[in-house]
C-alpha cells in the first residue's frame, strides 16, 4: 500500500530511505515544497489529464506515526488533511486526496461535485486509488468498489475479486489479483485496457492514456498511448516500484535511484540524480 515514487501531470516526487522527500517538475502550486518533510513512509501526487490546464497539482505525505501532510494547490480543499490520525495509506487524484484508516474506513478531502469523494459508507478497505474523476477501493475479501463519474465504465468493477490492488487512472482502472493476473476496465480506444494477457504482475500504476505492470522478475510492461515515450520500459530491468503520471512513467531500481522515460516539458523526468531512495519491496524475491 506504500508508495515511494508519485508522478502527477507535472511533476514526479520520490521517497528517501531516511524518510525525507525529493520532487522535481513544475511547482507553480507549491506542490514541489516537500523539502522541511521527515518521517515520511508514503508518497502520492495529485494526477491530471492534460486538458484539465490547471497548471497546478498537489503532494501529499503519510508520517510514520499516521498523520497526513500536503503541499500545493488547495483551491478545492485537498490539502486540508490536518488532523487526520491512524492513516495508514493514501492517494492523490485531481483536486482531492483519500485516506485510508486503520479501522478500513476512507475519508476525503477536496471536491465533492464529481461523487469521487463519496466514500463515507466504504468499510473493510485495504487500498485505495484515486483516478481523475472516480475513486476505486480494495475490500479485504478482495472485491473493489468505487465512486465517481462512471461515464467511460471506470466504475465498472462489481465483478472484480481477488485483487489486492487497484489503480485508477483517466480512462481506464485497473485491478491487480493476488495471482499477478490484471484486470481493466475503461475506455478501451488508447489501447490501456489490453493487460489481461499480462502474468505475474506485482504492481500496477495508471497515467492518463497508459498502464504500466511491474513483474515479479523486476521488469517493466506498458500498454496504451506511447506518443511521448511513456510506454518505452522494455529494456527496464532491476525495478523494485513504478508510478505513471499523466504522460510520463518512473521506475524505482533495487539500487535506489530511478530512472524514466515519456513528457518532460516541465522537467518531470529530470531525476537521473535521485538515490538513495526507499525500496518497499523487492519483486525479485517476494509476491506479498
Amino acid at each position: 500500500m506504500q508508495a515511494t515514487l508519485a508522478a502527477g501531470r507535472r511533476h514526479s516526487v520520490g521517497l528517501r530511505r531516511d524518510g525525507t522527500v525529493i520532487a522535481v517538475g513544475n511547482g507553480s502550486g507549491g506542490e514541489l515544497d516537500v523539502a522541511d518533510w521527515t518521517e515520511v513512509t508514503s508518497v502520492a501526487a495529485g494526477n491530471v489529464h492534460s486538458a484539465h490546464n490547471t497548471g497546478r497539482s498537489h503532494t501529499v505525505g503519510l508520517r510514520a506515526d499516521g498523520t497526513v501532510c500536503a503541499v500545493g494547490w488547495n483551491s478545492h480543499g485537498q490539502c486540508d488533511v490536518t488532523g487526520w490520525e491512524d492513516v495508514v495509506a493514501i492517494a492523490a487524484g485531481w483536486r482531492r486526496t483519500l485516506a485510508l484508516r486503520r479501522d478500513g474506513t476512507v475519508v476525503t478531502a477536496g471536491r465533492r461535485a464529481e461523487g469521487a469523494c463519496d466514500v463515507s459508507r466504504w468499510k473493510e478497505v485495504v487500498a485505495v486509488s484515486c483516478g481523475d474523476w472516480h475513486s476505486v477501493g480494495v475490500r479485504a475479501d478482495g472485491t473493489a468498489v468505487a465512486a465517481g463519474i462512471n461515464r467511460r465504465a471506470v466504475c465498472d468493477v462489481a465483478g472484480w475479486t481477488n485483487l489486492k490492488a487497484v489503480a485508477a487512472g483517466y480512462l481506464q482502472t485497473i485491478g491487480l489479483t493476488i495471482d499477478g493476473r490484471v484486470l481493466a476496465t475503461g475506455d478501451p480506444s488508447t489501447g490501456a485496457l489490453e493487460v489481461t494477457h499480462w502474468r505475474d504482475i506485482i504492481a500496477v500504476a495508471a497515467g492518463s492514456y497508459h498502464t504500466v505492470g511491474l513483474t515479479l522478475n523486476g521488469r517493466v510492461v506498458a500498454a496504451g498511448n506511447n506518443d511521448d515515450g511513456q510506454c518505452d520500459v522494455r529494456a527496464w530491468a532491476d525495478i523494485v516500484a513504478v508510478a505513471a503520471g499523466s504522460r510520463h512513467t518512473l521506475g524505482l531500481k533495487a539500487d535506489g535511484s530511478v530512472i524514466a522515460t515519456g513528457c518532460n516539458d516541465h522537467g518531470q523526468t529530470d531525476v537521473a540524480s535521485w538515490c538513495a531512495l526507499r525500496s518497499l519491496e523487492s519483486p525479485l524475491s517476494s509476491t506479498d
